[in-house]
């Protein structure tokens, strides 16, 4: 998706969710800046970055400490990127719009995604991907960016419905779609093209987080947390999903967490292979043995064999090792084992207790996922998600939106 259009979407999503504009959050001293404030406000909400765009930088200059006024200014900068046709122009107007982020930030200014907003930027401001290799597909796209940040959405919408004509899996041709029906309220049809979006690919997040917009502007907030979840375990680890989660925890004042299971040893490798086990001594202490926490000294060997043996077996196309989900799901399988069929073991511990439901109800790996990924671990996910979004979207309903679960 383009780097510039994306963030332009957002600022149509973050306008439409606050009920104060930005041009009139603090009352101003200067009227002439009150005057310009105001001006800016109502562009932005019409999509107008270009004409936006020199009034945001005379109130940056005048109020240079203003973080607000920073953030709305970048936005503006990305919008007059996207009608610039000069390469070199471009990426100096997106490096400077990165700067404004950063400054925005500096400044502390509370804006929860700010930091995924600058890092989705690159520092000298080179272009995103096309849209398309249909060459005719990928034009009009460009062509709908720019009309959309000229504030002509209706112009703009012919261009994003032509392209998909064209090239039928453009996904972020329907996307765009169900934003300028946001923008215009028109939430009904902003629900058909955002599934349209989902159609194409359901394993991208942003459609299901965009649609999450309008259900929760309609007090629909059941729906929107499903799709809030749907846009999680999607792409869990990726900023935008997170925070979508989390603003929809804020707003309905829900506890939202993973399961309290602590694991009381870590595993590393030195260069020849060779493992090491940290294992807290508590875990070996008195009344270790009663509640099954003596079993966790399993931990270490079994992630050890796979290191050794497993990995190469269960991964030949993968010449190097990596912790997999199947590694860290094995061994702690393997804890369990040990756990149980220790006859001195009366009642297994509470963390124990809760890996043992979650893998009895199917959802072990669904939790490693989603709660102890790495970067071995998050090679994992497509895959699984291809196969078990099911076994995702349980755990999420019945342990992370509830607080951790029992």
């Amino acid at each position: 998706m383009s780097q510039r259009r994306f963030l332009i979407t957002l600022l149509v999503l973050l306008l439409l969710s606050v009920a104060v504009p930005p041009a009139a959050v603090q009352a101003q001293t200067d009227q002439s800046v009150t005057d310009l404030k105001r001006q800016a406000s109502e562009l932005l909400k019409q999509t107008k970055y270009t004409e936006a765009l020199p009034l945001l930088e005379k109130i940056a200059k005048l109020e240079p400490s203003d973080g607000e006024t920073q953030f709305y200014l970048a936005f503006a900068l990305l919008g007059e990127a996207t009608n610039t046709k000069d390469d070199a122009a471009r990426k100096a107007l997106r490096v400077r719009a990165r700067n404004a982020f950063v400054k925005a930030k500096q400044l502390n200014f509370n804006e929860p995604k700010l930091d995924a907003l600058i890092l989705s930027l690159p520092e000298d401001g080179s272009d995103a991907p096309g849209f398309s290799s249909n060459a005719e597909a990928n034009k009009l796209m460009k062509e709908g960016e720019a009309l959309f940040t000229q504030g002509k959405p209706d112009e703009a919408l012919k261009k994003y419905q032509q392209a998909l004509e064209t090239d039928p899996k453009l996904y972020h041709a329907a996307l765009f779609s169900g934003d300028i029906y946001l923008q215009k309220k028109d939430f009904t049809q902003a629900e058909t093209w955002y599934q349209k979006a989902i159609a194409i690919d359901p394993n991208k997040e942003t459609a299901y987080r965009y649609s999450a917009t309008p259900l929760m502007r309609q007090g629909k907030t059941d729906a929107a947390r499903d799709r809030y979840v749907e846009a999680f375990i999607s792409e869990p680890y990726n900023r935008f999903a997170r925070g979508g989660l989390i603003q929809w925890a804020e707003a309905t004042q829900t506890s939202i967490a993973h399961p309290d299971i602590e694991i009381p040893t870590n595993v590393t490798f030195d260069e020849k292979g060779d493992v090491k086990v940290d294992l807290d001594a508590n875990a070996l202490l008195g009344g270790a043995k009663e509640d099954g926490s003596f079993a966790w000294i399993a931990y270490g060997g079994a992630r050890s064999t796979w290191r050794k043996e497993k990995f190469a077996k269960t991964y030949p196309s993968e010449k190097v090792y990596r912790h997999s989900l199947a590694e860290e799901a094995d061994a702690l399988r393997t804890v369990l084992s040990v756990a149980s069929a220790d006859k001195q073991a009366k009642k297994l511990n509470p963390s124990l207790a809760r890996l043992k439901k979650l893998d009895d109800e199917g959802l072990l790996e669904a939790y490693i996922l989603l709660a102890r990924p790495d970067e071995g671990i998050v090679h994992d996910h497509p895959a699984y998600l291809k196969q078990n979004r099911e076994k995702l979207r349980r755990y999420m309903m019945e342990y992370v939106v509830k607080g951790g679960g029992a």
